[in-house]
């Protein structure tokens, strides 16, 4: 076991813990549902930025996409950057019109939100039930990856790293609620940015400069240095899927858009874009770049997830090492407690508090029920974690088209079409789960394309259609959503 890496990363698990601790003993401002589940609305610009970031910099980037860059070379790289607009595509899309309107209905959730639009609880169940089955599965490959880095950093058994990982992040999270964790996600997205450029020049300097390490990955494979990587395999469909799936289909990520709901104003919203690409910039590039030329310092790596941390131990000493590790470990725990917290506002106030309560609880019975569910779930997924695939990347990418199935165009034609409606929204999510589905489970490639690419082509019309059949919505609903009854 290598004490040198494991102690700073303890220290860093217990100073995550203590922040948490800390910041649940502030004073509570409203009531604690709005508290727990959305931080009372009080994000500032820079928290914005850094929360955003760091939500979406999930395992997948900093462990399965560097992974894939490994495998496929400096092709991936240029195909990862494809993500940097992506903090701008969600606030700048939902952003202003999110904020307007939940704070005209008091929405906390994503679903209050699509219940204000719709009118609709079968909307609402639909969506509840496709995001906790789509959460639970990108919560695992997190857990995942948090377990991997300890196992392959400190030498613990991977059950042992996922068990300390695990609950480090269920403790913090269940005590804090959201705003311990935008206050996390913000420290950790700091040490993301830090850690990442620390090991993009630690393997520049231990391969000479980026010249010598292009030259080598030519020997290695020629396709390694090629735009469509080895035989071909970034062509114009995949990256056309990728595009949709990982930039321009982001809008649709509850667990990003909820961030919408959350910040102070409009200032907090506009530096927030700012900071939030210039970030998010930095990170894609220097983390996949980082994991293509890894390809040259150790070449014969088995599993390519292990590649950011087998290269921090390779290039960096020790005591280094240890420290910066904490930035793959606050890509993978920002995204988790996002999601976590979520998944339980999910059940317990969109579901719980709204269908299945007879009677208004108390709040000490909410408070109580709500960190419950979130123990629980953690639990849930701490044991499906421990029979890992071997690239988690592809396991995240599959629940994020899930969710963008489903989600899209319910939230976005939502905001910008007033004609809109609740059989709409469900023929839309209903067809984008199915479509999802089906490709997917039978591997079936319309025209070499991802399933999300046709998924969301059939839900947009299903969405379309849906609404044009049916009746408009109420004066009362395009009222809120700033269309006037005539529909101008």
């Amino acid at each position: 076991m290598n004490l040198e890496l494991l102690i700073p990363l303890v220290i860093y698990l217990c100073i995550m813990l203590g922040l948490g601790f800390w910041l649940s003993r502030r004073p509570q401002q409203g009531s604690f549902v709005q508290d727990y589940f959305l931080g009372n609305r009080s994000m500032g610009g820079f928290v914005l930025a850094m929360t955003m970031v760091a939500t979406y910099a999930s395992a997948s980037s900093f462990i399965g996409g560097p992974g894939a860059a490994y495998r496929m070379g400096l092709g991936w790289v240029l195909l990862a950057m494809i993500q940097v607009p992506t903090v701008w595509l969600t606030l700048g899309v939902l952003g202003k019109q999110f904020a307007h309107i939940a704070r005209r209905v008091n929405a906390l959730t994503i679903n209050d939100m699509l219940y204000a639009r719709y009118r609709s609880p079968l909307v609402v169940i639909l969506a509840a039930l496709g995001l906790l089955a789509a959460f639970v599965a990108t919560m695992v490959v997190q857990f995942i990856g948090g377990a991997r880095l300890l196992e392959t950093v400190t030498g613990l058994p991977y059950q042992g790293g996922l068990v300390i990982f695990a609950t480090t992040v269920l403790l913090y999270t269940l005590i804090g609620g959201f705003r311990a964790v935008v206050i996390t996600d913000a420290v950790q997205g700091v040490l993301m940015l830090l850690g990442t450029l620390v090991l993009l020049a630690g393997v520049l300097h231990a391969g000479g400069g980026a010249g010598a390490m292009f030259g080598a990955l030519a020997e290695i494979d020629p396709g390694l240095v090629e735009p469509r990587g080895p035989d071909g395999f970034l062509g114009i469909s995949f990256m056309l899927s990728f595009w949709v799936l990982v930039c321009f289909g982001v809008i649709g990520l509850p667990h990003s858009a909820i961030r919408c709901l959350a910040y102070k104003d409009s200032g907090a919203m506009h530096k927030g874009i700012i900071i939030g690409t210039l970030v998010g910039a930095l990170l894609m590039f220097g983390m996949h770049f980082a994991g293509a030329l890894g390809r040259v310092l150790v070449p014969e790596l088995t599993v390519p997830d292990k590649v950011m941390p087998t290269l921090m131990l390779t290039v960096l000493p020790p005591i280094v090492a240890g420290l910066f590790l904490a930035g793959p470990m606050a890509a993978i725990m920002s995204t988790i407690d996002s999601q976590l917290i979520q998944a339980s506002a999910t059940l317990v106030k969109d579901l719980y508090l709204n269908y299945l309560s007879r009677t208004p609880p108390s709040p000490t019975a909410i408070k109580r029920a709500s960190r419950l569910v979130t123990l629980v779930l953690g639990l849930i997924v701490l044991w499906a974690a421990l029979s890992p695939p071997d690239m988690i990347i592809w396991l995240n990418l599959l629940a994020f088209g899930a969710l963008q199935a489903i989600f899209f165009w319910p939230l976005v034609l939502g905001l910008y079409w007033w004609r809109g409606n609740a059989t709409g929204a469900l023929a839309s999510m209903v067809t984008g789960a199915l479509c999802y589905g089906l490709l997917t489970s039978f591997g079936i490639k319309l025209m070499g394309l991802h399933a999300i690419v046709p998924s969301l082509t059939l839900s947009g019309l299903a969405y379309v259609f849906g609404s044009l059949l049916t009746a408009p919505p109420t004066d009362e609903v395009r009222a809120l959503f700033g269309k006037s009854p005539s529909g101008r």
